[in-house]
């Protein structure tokens, strides 16, 4: 069951100052003026992977040794992806005298791994202790042994406040290799005041009433998932016949005219303006739009909504690793978690943030889709880890369906 739109439309404050979220670079890829569909196939072509990996020897490697917590810290994380005061970052080094130098280099995954894949491959950081790549990429690093095993022993508050839905995804079942940083979902946008009924599945997105303003997203795993799991498959266990007949549903709907094309985050000028009426689309992006544009809603497809994740991971080589791991931890205590949820407001996977932030702004530790309830969790899936011969068909054949 899923929950009210009531529920789901709680507004809440936008970013105050840099609009240009880490979700929407992750749309844009370092150049913005590349299209969308370039942008994806140059992500289709980062599947090719370095042979030498040591992905078969990584369940057995050995954790991370305890040490001394180190005088400095490398970590790299996406651009607006942290509260502007850095509060976690300066608390940690209060606490531990650790400099952390924190990098925003990452702007697109397979960008940041064509960067690193060298180095990792060499059993070299490149002096980085921390990166922070979303669920897929991370099954890539863990796939070719280029990240550390944890020490679960030195992780005491992230192996207790770590949010249940998030505690075993496909690729990394025991949370042996990654800790997520922050979560979102993928559903239904749309304007209310432009649709005959709350589009409560996937089937309203090819109703012949919005011919032409309808859009679906180029980031394959989200329309490939809430495609998949319309038609009754579930997408954290598909196989890649039941993938590929949701790229031919899908490819119908491009055929007849129904589908006006695919988006990376455009879609908040799209929406906005009136050019498309019922998309896929990102919870926060329904969020921050919607304070500006009261017609626009959110909601999780009856057939259920993708959830993805970007995780913290240790790369191999790592100088610091017993540091970062150590601060791992520390960001999974919740009054050091709350002011990063307060600036960033996706979903917050550390357990008691929510309270935390109840004292300082109810509002915000009241909306489901910073914090969802059970019944939004358990209709959401993590699109499942893909071989990469997998990857590299699926991703052919969904480049081809979006023109890219």
């Amino acid at each position: 069951m899923t929950p009210s739109n009531e529920d789901l439309e709680r507004e809440f404050e936008r970013l105050l100052r840099d609009p240009l979220t880490r979700r929407h670079i992750l749309k844009r890829g370092a150049a913005g003026v590349m299209s969308a569909s370039a942008l994806a196939y140059l992500a289709a072509c980062g599947t090719d992977e370095p042979s030498g990996g040591n992905g078969d020897k990584a369940q057995e490697e050995k954790p991370i040794a305890k040490g001394k917590i180190a005088s400095d810290l490398y970590f790299a994380n996406w651009p607006a992806y942290i509260d502007e005061k850095r509060e976690a970052l300066k608390s940690f080094e209060d606490k531990y005298g650790t400099k952390v130098k924190y990098v925003e280099e990452i702007n697109d995954n397979d960008q940041f791994f064509g960067k690193v894949r060298q180095q990792y491959a060499q059993g070299d950081s490149g002096g980085r202790d921390l990166h922070v790549v979303t669920d897929w990429m991370a099954a890539r690093m863990i796939r070719l042994g280029y990240v550390e095993k944890f020490d679960k022993s030195s992780m005491p508050n992230a192996n207790a406040n770590l949010i249940e839905r998030l505690k075993s995804p496909p690729f990394d079942p025991n949370r042996d290799f990654s800790m997520p940083w922050q979560s979102g979902m993928t559903g239904i946008i749309y304007r209310k005041d432009k649709v005959k009924r709350t589009p409560k599945s996937v089937d309203d997105l090819f109703d012949p009433a919005y011919k032409g303003k309808v859009t679906m997203l180029t980031e394959m795993r989200d329309t490939v998932g809430l495609v998949t799991a319309w038609q009754g498959g579930d997408p954290e266990k598909a196989s890649l016949d039941e993938y590929m007949k949701a790229i031919d549903k899908v490819q119908e709907g491009v055929d007849s005219g129904q589908i006006r094309g695919f988006t990376g985050n455009e879609y908040i000028k799209d929406i906005p303006k009136g050019d498309s009426w019922v998309i896929f689309g990102w919870s926060g992006d329904a969020v921050q739009l919607k304070p500006d544009n009261p017609d626009v809603e959110f909601i999780l497809p009856e057939s259920g909504g993708m959830l993805w994740t970007d995780n913290m991971q240790i790369p191999i080589g790592a100088p610091q690793a017993y540091t970062a791991e150590k601060f791992i931890d520390y960001i999974y205590r919740p009054e050091v978690q709350a002011p990063i949820e307060a600036y960033i407001n996706y979903i917050c996977p550390v357990n008691g943030t929510q309270e935390v932030l109840a004292k300082s702004d109810k509002s915000l530790a009241e909306n489901p889709l910073i914090f969802p309830d059970k019944a939004v969790f358990d209709n959401t899936y993590i699109f499942r880890d893909l071989k990469p011969e997998e990857e590299r068909e699926l991703n052919d054949a969904f480049q081809k369906l979006i023109g890219a």
